[in-house]
């Protein structure tokens, strides 16, 4: 069975290319998500964390855009049909 996976570094890219066509910086983003410092945002942007689901509706919400257009799947993983 084939299980469709979230690849976190061009997920990261495209948050941030989405970001910076509507002209919005990394500030504007820590402002929007009410946090207190930048480094979750620069976390995504990197790849190294996923926004969480609450997060990537947000982003959807702020881009006008579904969250399937800003998740980018990696290679789908080969699994032993475990659930």
């Amino acid at each position: 069975m084939n299980c469709p996976a979230i690849d976190p570094e061009a997920t990261g890219t495209r948050i941030n290319e989405l970001r910076k066509a509507k002209g919005y910086s990394v500030p504007f983003l820590k402002e929007y998500f009410g946090f207190a410092t930048t480094n979750a945002v620069y976390k995504w942007l990197r790849g190294e964390t996923l926004p969480s689901l609450d997060n990537m509706f947000a982003l959807s919400v702020l881009f006008g855009i579904p969250m399937n257009d800003i998740i980018v799947a990696s290679e789908v993983l080969e699994t032993n049909g475990v659930t």
